[in-house]
């Protein structure tokens, strides 16, 4: 049986803080080439999520320990949803191939998030071209979006 115990969300919350990507995982999946990805995510409120997409794959996502905005978009960037998880949801299954991106809300958040392996790494393509780089000083103006984003709504670099 595969355990995460409450003080391993603790100590995950805790290596997520000292990242210098404020962020962390703990993968209950044996190895990247599983079928199936089963994770705990830790994310501190400064981590930036870039919006993304999986193009041959759903994404579950579900709060273990605090709030998460989760949004996804249409191809140019307008808001199509917005839900809190650990707040007004809580679980959220994004489709295949739609842009989404994830704003934790809260010190020492942790996300558990489910979808078919084998792990990807992100190519250039999996990224919303409206979207910054993770370098790029707007990407700190995005996230700050993120928190009031509402359906309909379109950021403005």
């Amino acid at each position: 049986m595969k355990r995460i115990s409450a003080q391993g969300l603790r100590d995950l919350a805790q290596a997520a803080a000292a990242s210098p990507r404020l962020r962390m995982n703990q993968n209950l999946h044996n190895d990247l080439t599983d079928p199936i990805q089963r994770l705990a995510i830790a994310m501190e409120p400064g981590t930036y999520i870039r919006p993304h997409r999986h193009e041959n794959t759903w994404e579950l996502l579900t709060a273990l320990k605090g709030r998460f905005v989760v949004l996804t978009f249409d191809d140019v960037g307008v808001v199509t949803h917005r839900a809190v998880l650990g707040d007004s949801e809580s679980v959220i299954e994004t489709p295949k191939q739609c842009w989404h991106a994830v704003l934790s809300l809260d010190e020492g958040g942790v996300i558990f998030e489910v979808k078919h392996g084998p792990y990807a790494p992100f190519e250039d393509k999996d990224f919303a071209p409206w979207s910054p780089k993770a370098e790029d000083p707007k990407a700190v103006e995005l996230m700050q979006w993120y928190r009031s984003a509402q359906p309909g709504q379109r950021w403005a670099a």
